[in-house]
Parts: structure tokens; sequence; C-alpha cells
């Protein structure tokens, strides 16, 4: 059976979001990863007698609120699915969560998205004010490279941790795709700008996220650039299925407000080709992650399992 058919198989066979894979469902086994996950990144984000009690609690009541943790869950996976060891892969997973936080955060902004509402609770601006939200968002975002630089201890792989990371949330990557998004809310739908904001505002982090956790596990260049692919097309099934939530759910679902591409002229697959072609998009992306596995044989059906539910999911 062909690559592509064993992707399609796996896409026909699911059913209600209920994953077809040994083992827990993804849901099951997000939350307990959340759970291993949020006890170290705690430990992380720790009082200091240096940091002004008003910025950390910000951080933390940011950075710790619930959450998938599907990021940090992606530099886990990879990296033992090239054979590495978890325990050193830990701070690197949190600082690709600092990088997740810090967007958030300043996506919520009045100046951006202008929203009230993340995870369910009162987004950081709301809950203690904008200046603090701002830099909150800042120190988050210097607390990832500084957790890189102090614990991983490979000096030279530090520098491409660091490096890899900078270039994914910097002005090439996150960031530039934030303000892309912001600009495209003046242009009429545009499949081809949608596209590249997707590629910039949310596949870079994925894409990041699988190259690090294949760094972290010592993963050659050629298994390196396979599992950025998949984070890539991954990250884009991940943002049509967000950009779909957004026009078929209710906030108490999916923890935000809901609506809001519409109303605010983003550039979106539903806008730009309607809801069936959008999720027929979204599952070619899946597709081709799937297919983007196949060298690692069942070992990497977490991640088959994973991709498949970024698709199927209601929240």
């Amino acid at each position: 059976m062909t690559t592509t058919r064993k992707a399609a198989t796996i896409l026909r066979d699911v059913g209600n979001g209920k994953i077809e894979f040994p083992g827990a469902t993804v849901p099951d086994r997000l939350r307990a990863f959340a759970e291993q996950f949020d006890r170290r990144f705690e430990k992380y984000l720790a009082p200091a007698d240096d940091v002004p009690v008003e910025l950390l609690e910000a951080v933390r009541s940011s950075a710790l609120a619930p959450g998938k943790r599907v990021r940090p869950y992606l530099v886990m996976t990879c990296c033992k699915l090239v054979g590495g060891k978890a325990n050193g892969a830990w701070p690197v997973a949190a600082a690709v969560e600092c990088v997740h936080a810090f967007s958030l955060i300043h996506d919520d902004l009045p100046a951006l998205d202008d929203d009230d509402l993340r995870r369910g609770l009162p987004t950081c601006h709301k809950k203690f004010g904008e200046a603090t939200a701002i830099l909150a968002g800042d120190a988050l975002l210097a607390l990832s490279f500084e957790l890189l630089s102090r614990h991983v201890r490979d000096p030279a792989l530090a520098v491409k941790m660091v490096t890899e990371l900078a270039r994914a949330s910097g002005w090439a990557g996150m960031i530039g795709g934030e303000l892309a998004d912001l600009l495209g809310e003046s242009h009429p739908p545009e499949l081809e700008l949608t596209r590249r904001i997707h590629e910039q505002k949310t596949g870079a982090l994925f894409r990041s996220a699988c190259c690090l956790g294949a760094l972290a596990g010592c993963a050659d260049a050629k298994t390196r650039t396979r599992l950025s692919r998949f984070g890539q097309s991954l990250g884009r099934a991940f943002q049509i299925a967000d950009d779909l939530l957004d026009v078929s759910t209710e906030a108490n679902q999916t923890g935000k407000r809901v609506g809001k591409d519409e109303s605010a002229g983003k550039q979106s697959f539903p806008r730009c080709v309607g809801i069936e072609r959008a999720r027929t998009a979204a599952r070619e992306a899946v597709q081709e992650a799937i297919e983007l596995l196949e060298p690692f044989g069942a070992q990497a059906d977490d991640l088959r399992a994973l991709a498949v539910f970024v698709m199927a999911r209601d929240y």
C-alpha cells in the first residue's frame, strides 16, 4: 500500500473525533502530558527576589492557564521519536511554550485583536492592565532564550536551538505573521496571503517545536528536516481548523471569542474559499503531515494521531 493510501486510510477511519490508534485517545494523552509538563513548567516560572511581584503574577497567570500544550508535546514526542532522552528536552519544551504564551498575550492586546477571553479566562491585559500585559509578554519571550542558554549543556547545541527559536518567533516568523495578519484586515480575502500568514503566524512555531525536539534528540539533518516539514504541515492544518472553529462553535467550547474573523475582516480559509473547501484544505494538510512520518513506522503513531485530532477537534 502506498504512502498516500496509508494516510487516506487513516483519515477515512476517523469518526466523531475518536482517533483509532492503540492506547488512550489524543485528548486523554494531551491532558496527561499537560499535567506532567505543567509541574515542570511552573518551576521555571517560580518566584524570584529580583522579579517584580506584579510582573510575576501576570506571567504565571497567562503561561500556566489551562491549555492543550500541543507545542511542547511536539518537542517531547519528536525527541522521543528520534531516540532522545526526555530529561534534556523539558527546558526546550518550556522555552517553546514561553514563546507561545507571549504570542497569546500580545495577540489579545487592544492594538491587535482586542480580545477579553483566552482559555476561558480574562485575557492578561483585562486582568492586569495593558502595560503589565505588554511587559509580561516581553518577559516570556526573553525567558524562552534564557531557558535554552542556561539548561542546554552543549554550547553548540544551545546556539543552534536559540537561533532556531529566534527565527521561528521573530520578524520572518511568528511576529512577522502577526503583523501580516493585522495588515491583511484591510485587504479583501486572498488565498495566497492567507497561506503566507498561516505559514508564519502558526506554522513557524509548530515547525520549530518539531525541529527543536529532533535537535534535543541529536537527530541528523535529514531527520530534522523531515520532522520540521511535518510540523509545518501540522501547523497549517491547525490554523485552518481554528478558522473553521471560529465560524462553527461557541465561546464556551473554544475558551475564546468566536466569530471575530469575519467581523474583523481577517484573512481566513473559510472567508477565501468557503467552509467545505477549507475542510478539504485541512484534510490535505493532515494527509501531507502523515505521509512525512512514513519512515518512522509505528513509532510515529502518536504524531499521526495528533495530526488527525487537529483536523477533527471541536475545541
